[in-house]
């Protein structure tokens, strides 16, 4: 209904026709709307602004309506919540909303008002944000399987604007950055769950109220049984026991169970021990077949099968006898075996790689041969035959193997030809003469001869000559003499053989120039393939210091010829690995320095390698295997030595004749394993080595017997401490990001090596620093990132030049510094890139730019409350002294409207403060009634705009008073001279109010109002030509304005003044009314002309004015006239206003 009645009066206003004395200035313009105000959703309590601002000369007075009612703020009433800003806009000190009374809620629209016209804005809703507080739907328990997903529904309370969801898990906010986590609508979906994903829930419903909790919900992660270990296939010989392993993990704890897929379990022979483990007892051949291991808990069920066999291990019957026997003879070894199923047999020489199996032909053997039964036969026997003949027996459930020597008699003192001096290199220049030296020595005596390239030399060329010593000589040298050239020495014990390299293009390299022989070796240690060795260097050390050794062998079963076994030997011990068991080696030596090697040293006493078992031939091999099986080694918790070595211990619960070492083997996590063998059966502990810092090991040790091995231990897990990084980063590289003119770098590096990471890299940290203006003080820009990042971006440089560092981080600490990389940003680059976005940022948020914006709030919060105390105190002493004006001729009523002043003022409604001088006019037509006591006082209270008495002019004069460079005409008269001339006004007043005597002067009139302000340069707001709101109280204006009711538009002839409703009460109450005698008009009278403007003449006789004077001892009022606000002091005329100010009598 009051849209309607809007729409109405919107209509009436808009046929209304504008005012024949209206005339808009050139400079002046309607209202205009420049900042339309924006819809608003508010929290209850909270502050809020509806902004408005308009422009328009004058300028446009602001209102604004909610829903079509004009909105009350504080300039009506003082304890209103709602401020009008100067701007215009409309501030809410706090939103009133409750469940019955919501009177903040709206659509707002403000209005531009000057006389030229209105402008309305756009509609502005504001809303009050909601949030209930009970939830639609809670979310629920949920128990699933780790691996699967997890759903969790919740529907928020309701609210306004509709709250968005997230989730909590046990008070902390769930991260849905991880890919497994989507949170969608109301859901919580974790796909391929894990046990860490169990927890309290609880769905949190957000809008800018604020936050609501849902009840918790618990999520269960339970875990499928998995097998932590599983049975394995295995093969037993009958009457053993044989275990089956199966431990298993899972939430809750799972059952255990065993069944046999091929019938029941063997009845009185089986055991289900406490580690869920399966025994059974003396097996048999029907135990054989598949046992499985089922595993069950409430969310899943594991099972895990393992066949067993029960097999008999080959076995020896007839065992082969050692031999000896002398060169072309035939010799017989037999080996005979049984076993289920039967073994397969064959034979080896020990140190060959050639076997010989029963099935081979003659031809391809040789002289050797194997029988189907297993009997090795070798005929026409030669000295090299000589050697252990080995017997293997294999099959599916074992093997076994046995060992005979052979003999061949030979001298004993008989040993391969030793070159004590071969070729050396030699760069000679053409044209000149070589000796290449064979010095040898052996026995029997060896033969020389010579090789160029792998070629013999015949001898045929004049240019050389053999010597009888063995020395080769070349004379006149051309380049086609250059090549490798060989001394081979050779006897009935054997060959050796030296090769030097000739270049025909230098010197010779002189004898006194190599070094001496070392002293015979000394054998120091001795194993069953290793022998150690020790030695003295010679004095001399020839033209060079000796800088490595070269070890040579010689052994008649591993061969005819010396060996190199080891080079680039540094000191003067070594071992030598990699011998046969069983075997007699010799050993020589020789000193190596930059010109060559030395003559050997004195060959070695003989020395025989340990032989493969301490228990010889014919060992029970299954009873080996049984004993060895029983032993139980148990690791123990390592012992940290250093970040790089750890002490292993460990404990054998049943010991056994047959342990000749232990094999301890590790690994880091998921690598390959490394054996460290332990050759002592005594031994209990060993220290390992050059472990990589900061990894998990895995360890696990075995006993074993030749080729024979126990069971493992148990697998241990071990972890090595951490260290920071031994090493920087690698290929650091720093780039300024493209364009080229960019303020902003990329940096890059590579992991530290491996090995020199020592441990898990947490993060990387890179260090940025430039040198500060005095080139002293160092700056940084440090930034961190994730261990997986390898490059960065660093953002927003200045034109400086920079130096990067990366350092890797581990839990130690932070590792070595990459070198720096300097890198140099342009300044244009620092001018073209920061935006004014990043400059404003940047200023903002300095500590200063902070400091200084709330020390400015807090000036403009204190000039706002003085100016709000101003305010109030001015409207409080304007309650006591009031005085308005108005002059509104009586014809033109009818044509004015509600809320608006006289239309034929609407070019020229001023306020002002006094008349000045030059405004005076005489012979002017102006009616006036002033209301004095009955004892005719000098006090003047007018009623209306009354013209200076001519009687005025004669006793008085003006007196220009500055004020703020605002001037001011005062009257000094004596008024009771004045009063001698009266006249009769045309309309009878009632003045109820009664004035003392002592009292000589009414109050002038204030000389400025805040309802003048801005009205300075043009004229104020009087007429409204269009309105588009309802205005049902036109008492409610924020200007205060002479308002007619729509009742008075129809009596133009009565439109006498009177006093608000407001004032009325008052005076009702403290003042009483009687009848006062009116003075009459002056009969010479001095009026103010009332020039016609548009040049038309206006009717009616009689003009009405208003005055009131107040004051806490008395008040004249006219009993009737036109509202007035009690705050407003307004005249108003169709062309000029002018106000009077009466001076002091004293002054």
């Amino acid at each position: 209904s009051s849209l309607i009645l809007t729409l109405k009066i919107y209509q009436i206003f808009k046929t209304l026709p504008v005012f024949a004395g209206s005339r808009p200035r050139l400079e002046d313009a309607a209202p205009r709307i420049i900042e339309h105000p924006s819809d608003l959703i508010v929290s209850k309590g909270e502050p809020a602004t509806l902004n408005c601002k308009a422009e328009g000369r004058p300028t446009p007075m602001v209102e604004w309506y909610k829903d079509g009612e004009r909105v009350e703020t504080d300039r009506e009433d003082p304890r209103s919540h709602r401020m009008l800003l100067p701007s215009g806009s409309l501030f809410f000190l706090r939103i009133v909303h409750g469940r019955r009374s919501k009177p903040d809620e709206g659509v707002y629209v403000c209005v531009a008002r000057n006389y030229l016209g209105e402008a309305v804005s756009r509609n502005a809703s504001l809303e009050v944000a909601i949030l209930r507080d009970d939830f639609r739907q809670t979310p629920s328990d949920v128990v699933v399987a780790a691996g699967e997903p997890a759903v969790m529904e919740c529907i928020p309370p309701r609210g306004h604007p509709e709250p968005t969801i997230s989730w909590k898990r046990n008070n902390v906010r769930v991260n849905d950055r991880d890919e497994r986590i989507t949170i969608r609508g109301g859901k919580l979906m974790i796909s391929n769950t894990k046990k860490s994903d169990a927890g309290m829930y609880v769905c949190v419903g957000t809008n800018m109220v604020g936050e609501k909790d849902s009840d918790p919900a618990e999520l269960v992660v339970f875990e499928r049984p998995v097998f932590t270990k599983q049975p394995v296939n295995q093969v037993v010989l009958a009457d053993d026991t044989v275990d089956f392993y199966c431990e298993v993990h899972g939430d809750p704890a799972p059952t255990v169970r065993w069944r046999r897929e091929e019938g029941e379990l063997p009845r009185g022979r089986f055991e289900i021990r406490g580690d869920n483990s399966l025994r059974l007892s003396q097996v048999r051949g029907e135990d054989e077949g598949t046992y499985t291991c089922v595993s069950e808990n409430s969310v899943g069920k594991a099972e895990a099968s393992a066949s067993l066999q029960v097999h008999v291990p080959p076995q020896m019957v007839v065992r082969p006898r050692d031999q000896i026997t002398a060169p072309g003879r035939t010799v017989t070894f037999l080996c005979g075996t049984k076993g289920n199923p039967p073994p397969a047999v064959f034979w080896q020489k020990e140190g060959s790689q050639i076997l010989l199996f029963p099935t081979q032909e003659p031809a391809q053997s040789g002289r050797f041969s194997v029988s189907l039964s297993g009997e090795l036969t070798i005929a026409d026997v030669q000295v090299e035959d000589s050697g252990y003949y080995i017997c293997q027996a294999i099959s599916v459930a074992g093997s076994i193997l046995t060992k005979a020597l052979l003999e061949v008699e030979t001298p004993s003192d008989h040993v391969p030809p030793i070159i004590r001096q071969g070729p050396a290199n030699h760069t000679l220049a053409p044209g000149s003469t070589i000796q290449l030296h064979c010095h040898i020595m052996g026995n029997p005596t060896p033969s020389i001869q010579w090789e160029k390239d792998g070629q013999r030399i015949l001898g045929n060329d004049g240019r050389i000559i053999l010597m009888e010593n063995g020395t080769f000589q070349i004379s006149n040298l051309q380049e086609t003499d250059s090549g490798v050239y060989t001394c081979l020495a050779s006897s009935s014990s054997g060959e050796t053989s030296w090769s030097g390299v000739l270049t025909v293009k230098g010197k010779t390299t002189e004898p006194f120039q190599l070094p001496g022989p070392p002293h015979k070796p000394i054998v120091t240690d001795v194993s069953k393939n290793s022998i150690s060795l020790t030695w003295q260097p010679n004095a001399h050390e020839g033209g060079a210091a000796v800088t490595s050794y070269i070890i040579e062998a010689f052994s008649q079963s591993a061969g005819s010829t010396w060996q190199t076994v080891a080079d680039m030997v540094k000191i003067e011990t070594h071992t030598i690995t990699g011998l046969l068991p069983n075997t007699v080696y010799l050993f020589i030596v020789r000193a190596v320095n930059a010109y060559g090697l030395s003559d050997p040293s004195p060959i070695s006493e003989p020395v025989r390698t340990q032989d493969v078992s301490p228990t010889g031939q014919g060992v029970d091999h299954r009873q080996v295997q049984r004993e060895l099986g029983e032993v139980a080694v148990q690791l123990q918790d390592p012992v940290m030595l250093t970040a790089a070595s750890i002490r292993v211990s460990w404990t054998v619960d049943r010991q056994s004749q047959f342990i000749q070492g232990y094999r301890l083997f590790y690994r880091p996590s998921g690598g390959s394993w490394v054996l460290h063998d332990i050759n002592s059966p005594s031994e209990r502990s060993a220290v390992l080595i050059n472990l990589l810092k900061g990894t998990e090991y895995e360890l696990k040790i075995r006993p074993y017997f030749d080729e024979f091995q126990g069971k493992d231990s148990r697998t241990l897990l071990v972890r090595t401490p951490e260290e920071v990084p031994s090493a920087p980063p690698r290929a650091v590289t720093v780039t300024v990001v493209k364009p080229s003119n960019s303020s902003s770098i990329s940096i890059s590096w590579e992991p530290p090596p491996s090995h020199m990471q020592n441990g898990v890299i947490q993060e990387y940290r890179i260090w940025c620093a430039w040198s500060g203006a005095d080139n002293q003080t160092r700056n940084y820009l440090n930034k961190t990132v994730d261990g997986n990042t390898l490059s960065t971006v660093l953002q927003g440089l200045m034109p400086v030049l920079y130096q990067v560092e990366v350092a890797a981080v581990t839990r130690a600490g932070v590792g070595t510094r990459s070198q720096p990389v300097s890198i140099l940003i342009s300044e244009s680059a620092v001018e073209s890139n920061v935006s004014l976005a990043e400059q404003i940022t940047g200023v903002v948020k300095q500590p200063a730019f902070i400091a200084g914006i709330g020390g400015a709030c807090w000036v403009i919060l204190m000039g706002f409350s003085v100016w709000i105390y101003c305010r109030r105190k001015k409207r409080k002493e304007l309650s006591h002294y009031t005085a308005s004006f108005a002059y509104t001729p009586a014809g033109q009523r009818e044509k004015q409207r509600p809320g608006v002043l006289g239309g034929n003022m609407g070019n020229y409604p001023w306020l002002a403060d006094s008349w000045p001088t030059s405004n005076l006019v005489h012979g002017g037509k102006e009616a006036g009634n002033c209301c004095t006591t009955s004892h005719d006082t000098t006090e003047r209270y007018y009623n209306g705009l009354s013209a200076l008495p001519h009687a005025a002019l004669a006793n008085g004069n003006y007196r220009s008073l500055e004020d703020e460079h605002e001037g001011v005409n005062s009257l000094i008269a004596s008024w009771a001279a004045v009063g001698q001339s009266r006249s009769r006004l045309p309309h009878s007043l009632i003045c109820s109010l009664g004035c003392r005597s002592d009292e000589e002067w009414c109050p002038p009139l204030p000389e400025r109002t805040y309802l003048m302000e801005g009205c300075e340069d043009g004229p104020c707001p009087a007429q409204r030509n269009y309105a588009s709101s309802p205005a049902t109280s036109y008492s409610h204006q924020s200007t205060a304005t002479l308002t007619p009711s729509p009742h008075e538009e129809n009596q133009a002839h009565h439109d006498l003044p009177r006093l608000s409703l407001h004032d009325s009460q008052q005076l009702s109450r403290r003042l009483p009314c009687g009848p006062v005698p009116v003075p009459q008009a002056p009969s010479a009278s001095l009026t103010q002309s009332n020039p016609n403007i548009s040049g038309q003449q206006h009717h009616g006789s009689s003009e009405a004015g208003t005055l009131q004077c107040q004051s806490p001892a008395h008040r004249c009022l006219q009993s009737q006239g036109p509202a007035l606000s009690e705050d407003s002091i307004s005249a108003t005329t169709p062309g000029k206003q002018h106000t009077h100010t009466q001076a002091n009598n004293q002054n």
